[in-house]
Order: structure tokens, then C-alpha cells, then sequence
């Protein structure tokens, strides 16, 4: 039996299809009855994705919804490096 806390630790497996039918089949049956696991999923999924879109084009400009002392915090530790 799958639980949240399980889950949590194969998510990357599962997401990447790196389980076996038997262990997806589980984790399957657990997603159709725990909506926090499946919020939790979207999340984790929908961050992986934003985090390869970061890093598709490194010319793009920085949109113009994103605060600009956001963006003097994020060069600023850059360079402290």
C-alpha cells in the first residue's frame, strides 16, 4: 500500500516512469483517492517545468511581471559567488 508519505519520496520515479506497472498501479490507486497527493503532484510537476523553461533560451529577456528587486537579489547572490 501507497502512502502519502512514499508517495512523496518516488514522485520523481513516477513522474519519470521509472516504476514498474505493479508500482505505478499502486500509486495510481492511491492518486484516485488522495487529492492532497495529486495537488502536490501538479506542483511539483508544474515547478519542474518552470524550472526547465528558465533555462530554454538564457538571451530571453526577464518578463515584465517579475520584480525588479527580485531580479537585483537573484544578481546580486550571483555574483557573490
Amino acid at each position: 500500500m501507497v502512502t502519502c508519505r512514499k508517495f512523496v519520496e518516488f514522485l520523481m520515479d513516477y513522474l519519470e516512469g521509472g516504476l514498474s506497472d505493479s508500482q505505478r498501479d499502486e500509486f495510481d490507486a492511491h492518486l484516485a483517492a488522495c487529492t492532497a497527493c495529486v495537488a502536490y503532484m501538479n506542483t511539483y510537476a508544474h515547478t519542474i517545468e518552470l524550472g526547465k523553461a528558465a533555462f530554454r533560451d538564457p538571451d530571453a529577456a526577464v518578463p515584465d511581471d517579475v520584480p525588479a528587486d527580485l531580479v537585483a537579489a537573484i544578481l546580486q547572490a550571483r555574483r557573490a559567488k
